[in-house]
């Protein structure tokens, strides 16, 4: 009986927390002065964000909403979060930049406008460089970006290159490259020059990204945020550098719990989302220690974490976000990044692509996923392309963390890179088709059931000391350097395509002959070997077909992508076994096994499309009986 009446009093709170649970409605025709009801909406999404209470919903009408959403408060739990959506059917674009107009001609294709400092508030991003820590900004970028018919143009650090444009051949657009522009700034005015090519930006859409981010609370403790359904571009962000306060035009602060979802982001001058460090426990701490005579960025990096661990950083307080189903693309530093604020998080069914396109900013700092401290996080089941940069990079603290079910292709440099990492981090059932596949400078990695097309970088670092922490937690267990080995290959297809390697590089070949001199043991079995890729040199249970060049096409079509690729029709299949937990063993450094962030076993049982594998024998690669000769899968 007292079971039943503390089940009736359960129900009775809950229902009591419905009907006190508010919907705010806001829409461009609004008026902030209104109740914010269904019929009398308000007009800016930051006015009910500051009256949002725990369980309420703000429900955003389409439109244009040129604002800084600044959160006052968060929810509670899952149960009790705030939830900020675009109405269902509505497009909603929340913009970082303002409408510029007033252009004046000043020859064939050049205009010019001037316009007073205050038209840029308290913030002048025409005045502010892109810069920090592991920043190259080739002396002319700010956080600025100028914008015809919502397409960026290219910063010129002189008004000759405005006047006299020429395509910049280390972009992926050569035509767009010649839409360039200027600015300078001087104690009253802003005065910008852009050459529009054949546009007239007075009857064309011109606009100037302004505010430092979209979606962002400038205080610790807003926790249980939802965000979806929006479409977010155009903001002046700054440089993400793990040693600083990481913003965004999607920021997470330092915060737990949000759900990103859904959204369309783009256009963002460096990051899309960051779920990144806060201020007070560093601000580009290398760049800014001038005069240092350790003049080591990784010594600063070390501070910083400890800074970081002294502040709360710990899964009660940090992380498990998660970002899922979310298209990011033309975004010049990275779709997404995080330093120690992305560990516990689940990344997911996220399209980005187009991130670093138009190579005008340098750095350490670039790819479509770049996370320092991903401890314990899931990157599943995205689709990661045509970056001219990274796909993912995985620096520092890389552990418990589990890569899986990710299509990458077309990505400049790799399509995942691996920085001085301990491990035990997982990279599963994943299709791996750029000039470079897998890049590691760590240990204590496992490639298990993958497709890879190209390339494969192993070395060691005996340079830096890098941290590694107890199991499923960010308590720092120790520092210590990358001699390079303790990793697992089990089950992968190295396609070997690709240009001949210099064989002096013994770092960079097809296939695993590159760990013939690791320094610590590997575990390596049940591998195929085509065209130029080379097996360890002490496996066991492998194929190898030199003579056999695979072919494969990547389609699009619509939202969807297809892959063919042909397959040893008179081939034979190595002896293979289910990868489990006890299989993997542990990562020498920390001691941990490879397995759930729960700490419960893994076993590898399905496949890149989520097909049961067989117990006995799985096959090799991301696709469980694939079938002989050309096969097409729809992989997204």
């Amino acid at each position: 009986m007292k079971g039943l009446k503390f089940e009736l009093l359960i129900i009775l709170v809950m229902m009591i927390s419905m009907v006190s649970a508010k919907e705010y409605h806001v829409s461009v025709k609004g008026n902030d002065k209104n109740d914010g009801t269904a019929s009398k909406p308000f007009k800016t999404i930051n006015f009910a964000a500051q009256l949002a209470q725990p369980g309420d919903v703000v429900t955003v009408h389409s439109g244009i909403y040129r604002e800084w959403i600044n959160p006052a408060r968060g929810g509670e739990n899952d149960s009790k979060r705030i939830v900020y959506r675009a109405a269902t059917g509505e497009v909603v674009d929340i913009k970082g930049s303002e409408v510029l107009q007033g252009w004046k001609k000043e020859k064939d294709g050049v205009w010019k406008v001037t316009v007073p400092n205050s038209f840029f508030g308290d913030y002048n991003s025409c005045k502010d460089m892109v810069h920090g820590d592991w920043c190259d900004n080739f002396g002319k970028n700010h956080t600025a970006d100028l914008f015809l018919n919502g397409k960026s143009l290219y910063e010129m650090e002189n008004i000759d290159k405005v006047r006299n444009s020429v395509p910049y051949v280390k972009c992926k657009d050569l035509i767009g490259s010649t839409y360039t522009w200027y600015c300078e700034v001087d104690d009253t005015n802003t005065t910008i020059w852009a050459n529009f090519q054949k546009s007239d930006p007075n009857k064309d859409l011109v606009e100037i990204s302004m505010r430092r981010t979209c979606f962002y609370p400038d205080k610790p403790g807003i926790n249980y945020l939802t965000f979806q359904g929006f479409h977010v571009s155009q903001a002046a962000t700054q440089w993400g550098a793990p040693t600083a306060e990481q913003i965004g035009m999607i920021s997470t602060n330092w915060n737990k719990c949000w759900i990103i979802e859904n959204n369309v982001i783009s256009d963002s001058k460096c990051s899309g989302i960051t779920l990144g460090k806060e201020r007070s426990t560093g601000q580009n701490v290398w760049s800014s220690d001038i005069g240092n005579v350790n003049n080591d960025g990784n010594i600063h990096y070390i501070e910083v974490l400890f800074k970081v661990l002294r502040y709360g950083w710990s899964k009660e307080n940090i992380g498990s976000h998660i970002v899922r189903n979310n298209t990011i693309f033309n975004c010049e530093q990275t779709g997404i990044c995080g330093s120690m604020g992305a560990a516990f998080s689940t990344i997911e069914g996220n399209n980005i692509y187009n991130i670093h396109q138009k190579n005008q900013i340098g750095g350490a700092e670039i790819g479509g996923i770049k996370f320092h401290a991903a401890i314990d996080a899931i990157i599943v089941g995205n689709r990661i392309h045509d970056n001219l940069s990274f796909g993912c990079w995985f620096d520092w603290m890389t552990q418990g963390t589990r890569i899986s079910k990710n299509l990458y292709y077309n990505n400049a440099w790799m399509d995942i890179y691996f920085e001085v990492n301990h491990g035990p981090f997982l990279v599963d059932n994943n299709i791996l088709l750029s000039s470079t596949g897998i890049g590691t400078q760590s240990e204590g990695g496992a490639f298990v059931h993958n497709l890879i097309a190209g390339q494969l970088v192993e070395l060691p670092d005996l340079g830096r000391f890098t941290p590694y922490h107890l199991p499923h937690s960010t308590a720092v267990a120790g520092l210590c350097t990358i001699l390079s080995g303790d990793d697992r290959y089990y089950n992968n297809i190295f396609l070997g395509l690709g240009n001949e390697i210099n064989k002096a590089d013994i770092h960079n070949n097809y296939g695993l002959v590159g760990y013939n001199n690791a320094k610590y043991p590997v575990w390596i079995s049940g591998n195929v070997y085509y065209n130029r890729a080379l097996p360890f040199k002490n496996e066991t249970d492998f194929v190898r077909n030199a003579n056999f060049k695979p072919e494969f096409t990547i389609t699009e079509e619509g939202d969807h992508v297809f892959l063919s690729l042909s397959t040893d029709v008179n081939g034979t299949d190595p002896k293979t076994q289910l990868i489990t937990t006890e299989l993997l063993g542990k990562a020498k450094i920390p001691k941990e096994a490879f397995e759930n962030p729960d700490g419960t076993p893994l076993k590898i049982d399905t496949d890149y499309l989520g097909n049961k594998r067989s117990e006995s024998n799985p096959s090799v690669g991301p696709f469980e009986k694939q079938g002989r000769n050309v096969v097409k899968l729809k992989v997204w």
